[in-house]
């Protein structure tokens, strides 16, 4: 099953969601076409140019833990609300704020971007939090609930780049007033 987030018009002024032109992500075709760039980062924003979406898929799991839900980008709490699984311009604003923050809290575990070192980030900013020993427990049944039956931990590898292109799309998206439909195709 692959879910592409897909950058619509907000409101939706009929039956259905208009998509964006992906002329308002062309500028990411930029940074896809510079020759120092990791090649999973440039494939996602020259993706990003040319479509005005995201293959969502293989972030989704991440992005759940990040943000401390399930199906975030699969837009479940809008799809039992409004029946449209859309993230709003609001909803866009908040995945690309808890991203930042992860990108920016990563930089001194380097750029490559594990279980391990996601673990490593999530940990440091709940440390000083307060009742941070709840919540670190919580962590604790969130990473090993994503552990599979042998207890080994997924296979996660992302430049820091990649995750950087990931939420400039959201941002871009809550900045200019778009929303994201989630579109999961079996």
């Amino acid at each position: 099953m692959g879910l592409d987030n897909v950058a619509v018009q907000w409101p939706r002024l009929g039956e259905y969601y208009e998509p964006v032109a992906p002329a308002e992500f062309v500028d990411f075709g930029d940074l896809a076409e510079q020759a120092d760039v990791a090649a999973p980062t440039a494939a996602l924003a020259g993706y990003i140019a040319k479509t005005g979406s995201v293959r969502a898929t293989a972030y989704t799991e991440l992005v759940d833990l990040l943000l401390g839900l399930t199906g975030v980008l699969y837009a479940t709490e809008a799809a039992e609300e409004d029946e449209d699984p859309v993230i709003d311009p609001d909803g866009c604003a908040w995945i690309a704020g808890g991203l930042e923050r992860f990108v920016d809290g990563h930089d001194r575990y380097g750029e490559t971007v594990t279980f391990d070192t996601v673990a490593a980030v999530l940990r440091d900013a709940l440390t000083d939090a307060r009742l941070a020993e709840q919540q670190l427990r919580w962590l604790d049944s969130r990473l090993d609930a994503l552990r599979d039956d042998a207890g080994d931990a997924p296979q996660w590898s992302f430049p820091r780049s990649e995750l950087a292109v990931l939420s400039r799309f959201y941002r871009r998206c809550a900045d200019r007033g778009f929303a994201v439909y989630a579109d999961a195709e079996s």
